[in-house]
């Protein structure tokens, strides 16, 4: 196809002067377009401010025989750098809202400016630099609008509530904006992107970013501000050569009937009903609420299920004073809580009633933007704070292009900003307490953008990313959050709705799911969700995401490459889509399509030549010496107490290394071969660790020793999309030349399939057993804590990962805190094994899910003759870490050593 061309054209684009703004600026540059090059010159987090950032792309420009002006402005002042655009070049017809900082911090720690400028630069800039081209854009019946959002914005992510809140923000403004701009040719569409920047860099170690190179997101942005574009109010993820769609999906969600019967247990005794998406839509507006409500109206009455008890617990609601908020102060109050209501006009008439039907009820007039004095009430009053409901709301709607800042000010300061002071205020109570029930409120606004509700949506949809960062910093505390989108009649619907529709929707058909939501008895997942209620009728909505398309990595990707891959990026219905959770579902794909390649250093009939080569190859060994010190580390690090003296005190006359030991030594052992030889697109971000065998063939295990240890492959497996890499490591002691460990690794390594090798792994006895668990409650069960140092205690017996002590790579990696090695939790449930049933030579488990240090391991044990069947679980999520595991013991039924 021809080359894409911007001639004639004026971009701005905000936060040129680095990394994706840059490439996006002289991208167009070289394309024809006329670039008003913006950047305050300022560091990552948003301190200082240069004109040399700015001065340095323009002169790169102009030397390559482009058009480029600076503007050294802050996005906050937008209508300026507008300007610029209008007085160099007399119009301006794309806008691309770039800049960006990060204030990355956990929320207990977070201040106000913290908040306020990751606020005030990603979604007042946004605004401001939109708004003053809108004119413009109306005025010649042609614009383009890209804003910003990012993975941690569309899933949440730990330490970055404020970021998150930002980002979200965006997809809301920016579905308004193309429903606002349609008739006039305005196209408003949100990237999510991947991208190496100033950032980026302290978050992803060099080798990822190399890979993440701004050059891989401009051309999307390329095709979707062209002329010819029709895309608009959608959302991409963009990154390492892969692009994908995504959208909303809405669960077929439960609906009863809107009567007495409609209570929260009787949403509870259905709860499934809500997140069922068979038969899921794909909405860009609410739900049909009204054929909803006859729906319902139709329907006999349902069960009521369980009646909730919230005696004992303080519950919050602000702007209870009226509509949606009464309704949910009187229900809280009726099923037994203590409840604040805080409403700015008048929260007595409620208390009042409360306090008439024999509940307990106190008020409280401050604004929501001083949450101090709005959660000092429940302090004072009541000495704890258990539930917020932040509902408080206003409304200032407008066209956008009438639209002032005081309007947009007010809108983002009491909806996102209240949420954000109160939550505040009360979260330390909450931390300390290790309780918290968090509601907080978006719309159908938010979520899928409304006309002449600019500030509204960009607020309700900020609130809904920040909801759901705050719920990955919350759970270890069991602090809950969720987001609801009410459809209900209040003081604002009436604004907006008849009074005939307004009266159908009553507001006592939202108040039963926010109980729901604030009890205990919630089903797993029970935080991070969003769910849209009215009418009697509850559903879940959540992110579909197309299988989109990789281009290779080491062929530079162009507009017109993207341009042609359209309709397979774009496509919902082929059979590749998925529906991401969280960041690390987020970067999947990204991830997947590094080693992407068009020219194959190896053809792939050469694998299985290179897996022979290797299964024959044998190492030449590697030393590794330890003292009693370094065994005395390891016990400690898999957690041995300070009253363990055989563990921990080599004075002990039982002084011993638990058996789990023999996984040190080899876990640096130089293997013979290369991994990236044996198997397509190898990335050890790819890798998970999916199997342990241990074999101890000599007690006592030395307290001291220099042993080596000799790598063999065993066998690579092709999953089609994915590889199976199983290793064993024969370690002996250098001295006498004894076996003292066997080692059997098995690593799963995603995107590594489809070279035509072994389908099947082969059987190998105790190391490849299913250990299925018997049908029977366990012989014995033991709980260990693990403590919130564990992964640093563990980390000095060698497997120096920063996944497991760097919050930074962690979050990189998708998790909201560094995680527990693998290795290390296998020791603790191990441990319990050998000291219920004492010495065993050989043990396997299966990794089944992560543990956070400070997570409490519950070990399930079966005695079955000569073997323990075991099993692990996180007490505090339920789920399984290890699987599959069975120890068999020394002699055929144990015993200490």
């Amino acid at each position: 196809m021809s080359e894409l061309r911007y001639d004639g054209q004026v971009v701005v684009v905000t936060g040129a002067g680095g990394g994706l703004g840059k490439a996006y600026a002289l991208f167009f540059g070289s394309r024809g377009a006329s670039v008003v090059v913006n950047d305050l010159g300022g560091s990552f987090k948003g301190e200082g401010n240069s004109t040399k950032a700015a001065d340095v792309i323009v002169d790169e420009i102009k030397a390559a025989g482009g058009k480029a002006v600076a503007n050294y402005n802050s996005v906050t002042d937008g209508d300026k750098i507008i300007e610029t655009a209008i007085q160099t070049y007399g119009r301006i017809d794309i806008l691309i809202n770039n800049a960006g900082i990060l204030r990355d911090i956990s929320f207990k720690n977070l201040s106000d400016k913290d908040w306020d400028l990751i606020i005030d630069v990603h979604v007042k800039g946004s605004y401001k630099c939109a708004r003053a081209a809108w004119p413009h854009f109306r005025k010649q019946k042609y614009g383009r609008v890209i804003n910003t959002a990012s993975a941690a914005g569309l899933f949440g992510s730990f330490g970055q509530t404020n970021y998150s809140a930002a980002k979200l923000a965006m997809v809301g403004f920016t579905e308004t904006l193309a429903k606002e701009g349609a008739k006039y040719n305005i196209l408003a569409n949100v990237i999510a992107p991947i991208a190496a920047s100033r950032m980026t860099e302290t978050v992803m170690p060099a080798d990822i970013l190399e890979n993440l190179k701004p050059d891989w997101v401009v051309p999307l942005v390329a095709v979707l501000v062209h002329k010819d574009s029709q895309e608009s109010g959608s959302i991409y993820e963009v990154g390492g050569g892969h692009v994908a769609k995504l959208r909303w999906e809405r669960a077929s969600g439960l609906l009863l009937k809107a009567d007495d019967t409609y209570t929260p247990g009787a949403l509870l005794k259905q709860w499934d009903q809500i997140s069922n998406f068979n038969g899921a839509e794909h909405p860009t507006g609410p739900a049909d609420f009204l054929a909803l409500l006859d729906k319902s109206m139709k329907m006999s009455p349902g069960d009521k299920g369980q009646t909730l008890d919230f005696t004992g617990k303080v519950a919050l609601v602000t702007g209870g004073g009226a509509g949606i908020g009464r309704a949910y102060a009187l229900a809280f109050a009726k099923h037994g809580a203590s409840v604040v209501v805080n409403d700015l006009v008048n929260p007595d008439t409620v208390v009042q009633e409360i306090q008439k039907l024999g509940g307990k009820a106190t008020g409280n007039k401050a604004n929501v933007l001083d949450g101090e004095a709005v959660v000092k009430t429940a302090i004072d009053a009541y000495g704890r704070i258990d539930i917020i409901v932040n509902n408080a709301g206003i409304l200032r709607d407008k066209a956008f292009t009438n639209m002032d800042d005081s309007m947009w000010d007010i809108i983002m300061g009491v909806h996102l900003g209240g949420t954000f002071k109160v939550t505040k205020a009360a979260w330390p109570y909450m931390l300390k307490q290790k309780y918290g029930r968090i509601i907080n409120t978006t719309s159908t606004s938010g979520i899928y953008g409304n006309f002449g509700q600019a500030n509204y949506a960009a607020a309700k949809c900020g609130i809904l990313g920040f909801s759901r960062a705050l719920a990955r910093e919350g759970l270890k505390y069991n602090i809950l959050v969720n987001t609801i989108a009410p459809n209900a009649g209040t003081a604002l619907t009436r604004t907006i709705m008849p009074e005939e529709m307004v009266q159908a929707f009553k507001p006592d058909y939202i108040a039963p799911l926010v109980l729901a939501l604030s009890s205990d008895k919630i089903p797993k997942p029970a935080t991070g969700n969003l769910y849209e209620v009215g009418s009697g009728w509850v559903a879940r909505t959540r992110w579909q995401r197309t299988g989109g398309h990789g281009f290779p990595v080491d062929v530079k990707l162009t507009p017109e490459s993207v341009f042609e891959q359209w309709t397979k990026i774009n496509n919902f219905d082929d059979g590749r889509s998925d529906n991401p959770e969280d960041s690390q579902d987020g970067l999947k794909s990204i991830m997947a399509n590094m080693q992407n390649k068009a020219k194959k250093d190896t053809p792939q009939n050469e694998y299985l030549t290179a897996i022979a080569s290797a299964q024959k190859t044998k190492a030449n060994g590697t030393e590794f010496s330890y003292t009693t010190k370094d065994v005395i580390l390891y016990n400690l690090g898999v957690g041995a107490k300070r009253d363990d003296l055989p563990f921990i005190f080599e004075g002990s006359e039982t002084f011993q290394a638990l058996p789990t030991f023999g996984v040190v030594p080899f876990f640096a052992a130089e293997t013979p071969y290369n991994i990236d030889d044996l198997i397509p697109n190898f990335s050890p971000m790819m890798l998970l660790h999916g199997e342990q065998y241990l074999e101890i063939l000599q007690y006592p295990i030395p307290t001291e020793a220099t042993l080596v240890s000799y790598p063999q492959l065993i066998e690579v497996i092709d999953k089609g999309n994915a590889a199976i890499l199983k290793s064993g490591t024969t370690t002996i002691d250098k001295n006498t030349g004894k076996r003292v460990f066997y080692n059997e690794m098995t690593a799963f390594i995603r995107g590594s399939g489809g070279f035509d090798g072994q389908k099947k792994p082969s059987a190998r006895g105790a190391a490849t057993s299913a250990n299925t668990p018997p049908k029977r409650e366990p012989d014995h069960i033991d709980i260990s804590t693990t403590t919130e140092e564990q992964a640093a205690l563990y980390r000095l017996s060698g497997d120096f990962n920063p996944l497991h002590v760097d919050p930074s790579f962690a979050a990189m990696g998708g998790f909201k805190t560094p995680i527990l090695h693998g290795l290390c939790f296998f020791g603790v449930a191990a441990k319990a094994v050998y000291a219920k049933y004492g010495a065993f030579k050989n043990v396997k488990v299966r990794f089944a899910g992560t543990v956070l240090p400070g997570q409490t391991l519950v070990t399930s044990m079966w005695k079955e003759g000569g073997r323990v069947v075991f099993e692990t679980k996180v007490k505090e999520t339920g789920k399984l870490c290890i699987a599959s595991a069975a120890a068999e013991l020394v002699g055929g039924t144990g015993g200490k050593l």
